[in-house]
């Protein structure tokens, strides 16, 4: 049995989602948004992506989602490519990479295609079309040269379409799969801009902000920094009894961490947390965590770190529910329950200006 993104099954679901607690974007639930729904057509990859775009537009309201939806058509076509990985689902390579490991015999090959290098785990990149429409409507512009920061950004699609409005792209994540999928020639770097202005794509791999090296390489100022489906009060301040494997650690405290990202927004800058979930748990289940999507730092604490709050904790199911019908999260054998087993919250806040 094959998954949307093309891979068998038991392939995709033998890449590791779960880290030991981290401070970037693993562990996470197995799915960012549905990436396993079919369409009534069998286009994938970049065909999908691009045949989606148009369909969404009647569901936003900026000028700036409308560019982003724009932009798919740059998305370029990938060769498929093979990476390797070890048994113990830590360390992926590529062949070069596996070249140089003295066991190399510990690693099994892990075919990738188009529509996984774009999909990852995590479904479409116009998934993020949603954010940015909030982030539009609230005044954020992201004209060619402006700066974007993802933390745990989980596939470089949507960082690569931004990238082509002449925006500089930065994400970070813990997944170890990440670096080596992007990690080809011409897969970050300088992306040419639809308009003429270039723009750029740099991934980083490690933990924010506790790492030295990785809070040097995103050092700002940015003028959005965005976190969908990572920052939910069940990975970081779970009221209920979780599995610590399944949590996130962010290896700074709270304030640490809003302090982090409030001296990288340059001021007028924006911080949107946006988070996706399945229905709450209920009280007689085991804890899922990511089931909890309000934001893990309380109003008073954004407020204390300095910035002014537009919207906390704000329900945005509606206006995902009719993305998720147009990208076809309800359709195939794995439907989701749009209706029933959907809940998004979102918390938008601003450095202020001066």
């Amino acid at each position: 049995m094959s998954t949307r993104t093309g891979l068998p099954l038991a392939v995709l679901l033998s890449i590791p989602v779960v880290l030991p607690a981290c401070g970037g974007a693993a562990p996470r639930e197995p799915s960012r948004a549905p990436a396993h729904a079919a369409h009534a057509d069998a286009s994938q990859g970049v065909a999908r992506i691009r045949a989606d775009a148009p369909k969404l537009a009647p569901l936003v309201h900026s000028d700036l989602a409308r560019r982003f939806l724009a932009a798919a058509p740059s998305l370029p076509a990938i060769a498929p490519r093979t990476l390797y990985r070890d048994a113990e689902k830590k360390r992926v390579v590529d062949a070069e990479g596996l070249s140089r490991v003295p066991d190399r015999d510990a690693f099994k090959p892990l075919p990738v295609d188009e529509e996984f290098y774009y999909n990852t785990r995590y479904g479409s990149p116009l998934a993020y079309t949603r954010a940015l429409d909030i982030l539009g409507e609230a005044g954020a512009t992201l004209p060619p040269g402006s700066r974007f920061f993802d933390f745990g950004y989980g596939g470089a699609g949507h960082l690569r379409m931004l990238a082509s409005l002449g925006v500089h792209a930065v994400g970070v994540d813990v997944d170890p799969l990440l670096p080596v999928l992007y990690g080809a020639p011409g897969d970050q770097g300088v992306i040419p801009g639809l308009s003429g202005a270039a723009g750029s794509l740099r991934l980083l791999s490690g933990s924010f902000p506790g790492d030295p090296e990785i809070r040097a390489a995103a050092a700002g100022p940015f003028d959005v920094i965005v976190s969908k489906n990572v920052l939910k009060k069940g990975y970081i301040h779970p009221d209920r009894p979780a599995d610590e494997s399944k949590l996130i650690r962010l290896g700074v405290d709270d304030a640490a961490f809003l302090g982090a990202v409030f001296e990288r927004l340059r001021p007028g800058g924006f911080f949107l947390v946006y988070n996706i979930c399945p229905a709450p748990t209920p009280p007689d289940k085991p804890f899922v965590p990511w089931s909890d999507g309000r934001s893990p730092f309380p109003r008073e604490a954004f407020a204390a770190a300095g910035f002014e709050v537009r919207e906390f904790d704000r329900d945005d199911t509606e206006a995902i529910r009719a993305i998720g019908r147009v990208l076809g999260w309800d359709q195939g054998e794995d439907a989701m329950d749009l209706q029933n087993d959907l809940s998004v919250l979102y918390t938008l806040v601003v450095r202020p200006p001066g």
